[in-house]
This record gives C-alpha cells, structure tokens and sequence, in this order.
C-alpha cells in the first residue's frame, strides 16, 4: 500500500517544489496514524495492522482557500522498539503530525514522553508540531484542555509552533481543518526563515 499516488495525473511534475510538504506522522502504537493517513488519501475508512516500518503516500489536500497542495506524508510505527528511528524520518521535515488516543489515559505519560523526546531534538527546533487528539467521538474521551495538560504542552520549547485539533479519524472529522493549521504554520515558518537569511 506504500508509495501510492492518490491521483495518477502526473500533476506532481507541473507543481511547483514549495508546494509539496514532507511531513512526518507519529505516535504511539494503535494511537490511529495510519488510519489517519488512509482516511485522508482515499476518503474512507481503510482497516489497518499495526506498521512495522513506514508508510508513505503523497496526498493532494484542497485547503480552505481552495489551494490545493500536496503533502508528502511518512507514517512510522509507534512501537517501543521503531521510535527510536523517529529521529531519521524526522530530518529536514516541514512539519510532524503526532496522534494520540483521546481515551487510552494510562499511555497518556508515554505519548508526552515521545513527544517532548523528539521536539527536543536540536534537528527539530522550531518545526510545527499538529497534535492530533483522535477517537474524539468515543464518550470516554479526554476534553482537549485534559489532553493539553497531560502532554504538558505549555512546557514544549518556546520556538515550537503546535496546535491541538480534536479529530475522529474513522470518519476525517477535524482532519482538513488540522491541516490547515499545520499548513498556515509551515508557511509561517518558511517566511521567517526566509526573513533570517535575508538578514545575515
């Protein structure tokens, strides 16, 4: 299923390079990222096992102002043993997108730990960071402002631009707008980098 164009144009040649984004997917096992990518590339809900590696697919989005771009997403596994080559999926990437499981409060610590562990990483400084709180229409979720708490993200470096979005992968609820504001924060970014070398 890796490597799948959503669209077989060949309208990747004709775009522009700064419209496609590497972005990474991540968070602990069984927390939804694959589901996740899926749901966004075909639409639908598409039943998953556990990644063992990677998946990767280039996804064309239509954002609110009916621009289109084209994400390159990388979804790595959350086992124990795979998150310590988060690292090297990482490298040079615009921005990452990390799932947690909206009711699943006793990994809660964990997800902090693995995200706090790879925004820290001087490589990963200053890129945007979408949290994804998935399984939002269970009834035993965790309010957004509990899931804040628990992953401590007032405590995330200063220079990491996040935003928290409630979503439901199975149906794509919340997923787009998420996006949006991932998109909005690159770009952001990008412009500042920009500005930076401008003044050297």
């Amino acid at each position: 299923m890796g490597n799948g164009l959503s669209d077989q144009t060949p309208i990747f040649s004709s775009l522009p390079p700064f419209q496609s984004f590497h972005i990474v997917i991540l968070g602990l096992d069984s927390a939804g990222k694959t589901t996740v990518l899926y749901r966004l590339q075909f639409n639908e809900f598409v039943n998953t096992v556990p990644t063992k590696g990677f998946n990767t697919e280039k996804i064309k989005v239509t954002l609110g102002n009916s621009k289109t771009v084209t994400f390159h997403f990388w979804d790595v596994g959350g086992q124990e043993k795979l998150r310590p080559l988060w690292k090297s999926y990482t490298r040079c990437t615009d921005g990452i997108v990390f799932v947690v499981d909206s009711v699943d409060v006793e990994r809660m610590e964990e997800a902090k730990t693995e995200l706090h562990k790879i925004t820290r990483i001087s490589e990963n400084q200053g890129v945007p960071v979408l949290i994804i709180a998935n399984k939002q229409d269970l009834r035993n979720s965790l309010s957004l402002s509990e899931i804040e708490k628990m992953l401590a993200m007032s405590e995330l470096s200063s220079s990491t631009p996040w935003h928290l979005q409630p979503t439901c992968a199975i149906i794509g609820d919340g997923l787009k707008e998420g996006l949006e504001k991932l998109h909005d924060m690159i770009i952001k970014r990008r412009k500042m980098l920009r500005q930076q070398k401008k003044k050297r």
